[in-house]
């Protein structure tokens, strides 16, 4: 998935009124955390230094990015990019957000103004220290890049500075409470002034660094000066796969240690094998069904936008598609967020209020809406498909199209009536309200523009107050429930397959799954 703008841009993590307290307070300071990771443990119980992780990532050839600051299609390029570089901060377990290369944050009390503080002794990995000017540079190209307005939202590339060698300032357009949060997601540090041309190789700051890369597939070595402390490993080496199928059977024949994110397939097929791990990381990604509610769509009205999300039996979405990997959604995004509204009533199927809503919005039963999906990941267009078949029994006459991912995010993405779409973070109600559906949002999907949750959004991160704060959220997500262009069916499980001798996989969804610093090898 594309951080990738959702992936990415994507990482996963509950949120709410403790992460402010918390990033008001300052940050953590970076360390491997076995509490994002499996728990086994060797012979001895302790982590072992050494051996090569063999590591499968899905990807194509034809979406190949090495930019850190691109959007990255393939599972194998953000897998690499992300043990390069390091961003500012990272999804934890016990906390939200925590710190990678800054240490600690506050804000100005007006939450306006947040100064981040580096880790000491940071280096990059030609030895050379990594100072607030590499940041500013970095953040500032990152933020001059199509996909950069919606990974720093409100803050100009003019508004990143430096104070000294080890502070970074953001100055944000309106008050924010939720910019640690922000700072999660590709805010990947390169050296100052990297002319384009290098920037696939330029040395970073993560706990790996490139040894070498060949279409796609690379050999990582550990950085034995992290400023993250002990890295076990001492290589990783990633090998892409154009299919889940092919990566398991790699794994299943011995040609790889763990095949990443392989999808709910190939854990049903291999549940049964006592050589091989199934490690499942709930709520790790939404796959909505994206309508365009501008006006001249044919879902404009939010009546027959209720009337779709109504056809839909989400139990049997969840059963097929996922194979039972996954869990039922209620068309909010952020379903791991701890200010997630639970008490919202659960959407169920009702094709009798369905049919209603479309008599009343005199929506045409007559036409053949086109439904477009790509395979960029496993369940996608079969989720797709399955659609089409439940909204037939509402009378609704649904064509599944397929399309390249090229050609998907040049033709279809924020610009179609009626897709499919997948995120592969959960950060918060938060990042999905600021990336995705207030009216000025870089990758307002929808096309969405809503007075009323605007207000909700600017007062949720505009405040400290905890109870003003919960009342806002609250507010925002019955909103998003009643009337935006979001029909989220499900949540899938994120599931890796391992072989028994690997430990330490993390168990966080988003960015804190590619984080495999305190990856161990028993054999």
């Amino acid at each position: 998935m594309n951080v990738n703008r959702r992936q990415v841009l994507r990482a996963g993590g509950g949120i709410g009124v403790a992460t402010l307290l918390a990033a008001c307070g300052g940050g953590r300071k970076t360390s491997p955390s076995p509490a994002n990771a499996d728990g086994a443990g060797g012979a001895d119980g302790a982590p072992r230094k050494g051996g090569t992780l063999r590591i499968g990532a899905l990807g194509r050839s034809s979406a190949i990015t090495r930019d850190p600051h691109g959007n990255q299609g393939n599972e194998s390029d953000y897998l690499i990019i992300a043990l390069v570089y390091d961003t500012l901060t990272a999804p934890g377990l016990k906390d939200n957000t925590v710190g990678r290369l800054a240490t600690g944050w506050k804000a100005s009390d007006d939450l306006k103004t947040w100064r981040f503080t580096l880790a000491e002794g940071a280096t990059f990995h030609d030895g050379s220290p990594v100072t607030a000017d590499d940041v500013v540079w970095s953040l500032r190209r990152l933020r001059n890049t199509p996909a950069g307005a919606s990974r720093l939202p409100g803050i100009k590339a003019a508004n990143i500075t430096a104070d000294g060698k080890d502070v970074v300032v953001l100055v944000s357009d309106y008050p924010n409470a939720e910019l640690p949060l922000l700072t999660r997601l590709s805010t990947f540090v390169l050296k100052k002034d990297t002319p384009d041309k290098d920037v696939a190789t330029a040395p970073g700051t993560g706990p790996f660094k490139l040894d070498r890369y060949r279409g796609g597939n690379a050999r990582l070595l550990r950085n034995d000066h992290w400023h993250g402390g002990q890295v076990h490993l001492d290589a990783i080496e990633v090998t892409m796969f154009e299919s889940p199928q092919a990566m398991a059977n790699a794994l299943m024949g011995g040609q790889i240690d763990v095949a990443s994110n392989a999808g709910s397939v190939a854990a049903r097929t291999t549940s049964s094998r006592k050589d091989i791990q199934v490690i499942r990381r709930p709520n790790d990604m939404a796959m909505p069904i994206v309508m365009r509610t501008a006006q001249g769509s044919p879902f404009a009205d939010p009546r027959v936008r209720e009337a779709v999300k109504l056809v839909v039996d989400r139990e049997a979405m969840v059963k097929q598609v996922l194979s039972g990997y996954g869990t039922v959604a209620n068309d909010i995004l952020g379903t791991a967020d701890t200010a997630y509204a639970k008490d919202i009533p659960q959407r169920k199927r009702d094709l009798g209020k369905a049919r209603k809503l479309l008599g009343e919005a005199n929506f045409d039963l007559s036409k053949t809406y086109e439904l477009i999906t790509t395979e960029d990941i496993p369940g996608l267009a079969e989720s797709a498909a399955l659609f089409a078949t439940q909204a037939r029994e509402a009378g609704i006459k649904v064509e599944v199209v397929k399309q390249e991912s090229a050609a998907f995010y040049d033709k279809t993405w924020l610009k179609g009536d009626f897709y499919t779409n997948y995120w592969g973070t959960n950060d918060s109600v938060v990042f999905f309200a600021s990336n995705t559906m207030v009216t000025d949002a870089a990758r307002n999907e929808a096309g969405w523009s809503d007075k009323d949750f605007d207000a909700a959004y600017r007062k949720a991160i505009g405040t400290a107050d905890k109870s003003a704060r919960a009342k806002a959220l609250h507010e925002l997500q019955q909103i998003e429930h009643e009337r935006s262009g979001y029909l989220l069916w499900g949540m899938a499980d994120g599931i890796d397959l391992a072989a028994p001798t690997v430990h330490g996989l993390p168990r966080l969804p988003g960015y804190g799954r590619v984080q495999l610093e305190s990856v161990w090898l028993s054999r």
